[in-house]
């Protein structure tokens, strides 16, 4: 649509791994193509698992269900259209594609800095109050947490979404990234996108810092429970059910703080493309495989489930 002697973008380029050589990129479509597979079907049986097994309806597994349908939704925001530059060419997205895939990464996004916060919640009632754990999360309490954990997402991704988009986009139309990123089509608004900067650095600041307070206060008073605790075997157990949910925090608050804490530069180089990868990617594939593979509870059902 003409404007005077610009032109306002109708669709964008994503430029992804463009720099690499053909051979490359083929392989990187093979490597995403395996993650997005593996990516469905670890967290879909997670899903099945926790609810075909009545050992795994507590509110840790109900907890680790609601993850999965949010890391099944990270992957079909994120990784399909990133597939589409390094075999077919398809580079472009819509003006609203953009603004549709944008929404859903904040939404999925601040859902899992939330969630991840219920769970370190859940963890510090059953290690330090086990006695009033079954009082203190029955369903109704555990529903409450959860959709405290989704909310956030909605007032987020439309606030940031809308705000975004309302900048006047006349110039080049490249992002050089594999999606949608704020940071990276920022950087190509034809208006001064201080403001803009700052809300998303503040939003970065409540969204990433807040959950990650309650995590440590929560892992603080189960390490001083652990510390009292006479019993080796109890240290272990404890040990065995946080040190899945730890990993999966350290990887994906790691990346993200990483991403959107640290000062902004003009330019979106590759390095910064390979750390997005793995709080958009890789933490989405990884978690069912920390929590199947350092969880008896979760091995047991899957094996039963394989019998069956």
């Amino acid at each position: 649509m003409a404007e005077g002697n610009w032109t306002r973008v109708s669709e964008f380029i994503l430029m992804s791994f463009s720099f690499l050589p053909t051979e490359m990129q083929s392989l990187l479509f093979l490597t995403f193509l395996v993650i997005y597979l593996v990516t469905l079907l670890g967290n879909s049986l997670i899903i099945l698992v926790t609810l075909a097994d009545p050992m795994l309806h507590s509110p840790m597994y109900f907890f680790l269900r609601n993850l999965s349908f949010i890391e099944i939704g990270f992957n079909l925001v994120i990784v399909p259209k990133m597939r589409g530059p390094l075999i077919a060419q398809d580079t472009t997205i819509s003006f609203l594609g953009c603004a549709t895939q944008m929404y859903f990464f904040f939404f999925f996004g601040v859902s899992e800095c939330f969630l991840l916060a219920t769970m370190a919640y859940d963890h510090y009632v059953a290690i330090c109050s086990p006695l009033h754990y079954p009082v203190i999360m029955k369903p109704r309490t555990r529903a409450k947490l959860a959709a405290f954990s989704w909310f956030p997402g909605i007032p987020v991704a439309t606030v940031q979404t809308t705000w975004l988009f309302s900048f006047p986009f006349c110039g080049t139309n490249i992002i050089n990234h594999y999606f949608c990123e704020p940071p990276a089509l920022l950087k190509l608004a034809s208006a001064d996108t201080y403001n803009a900067e700052m809300a998303l650095f503040s939003m970065g600041v409540i969204v990433l810092l807040a959950p990650v307070s309650l995590i440590l206060v929560s892992y603080w008073r189960i390490i001083s429970t652990v510390i009292r605790m006479q019993s080796g075997e109890g240290r272990l157990k404890v040990f065995s059910t946080c040190s899945s949910h730890l990993t999966v925090v350290v990887l994906y608050y790691g990346s993200g703080i990483f991403a959107y804490m640290r000062p902004n530069s003009k330019t979106m180089n590759e390095r910064d493309k390979v750390m997005s990868l793995f709080y958009s990617v890789m933490t989405s594939m990884l978690n069912p495989i920390i929590y199947s593979l350092r969880n008896k509870d979760v091995k047991g059902a899957l094996s039963k489930l394989a019998g069956r």
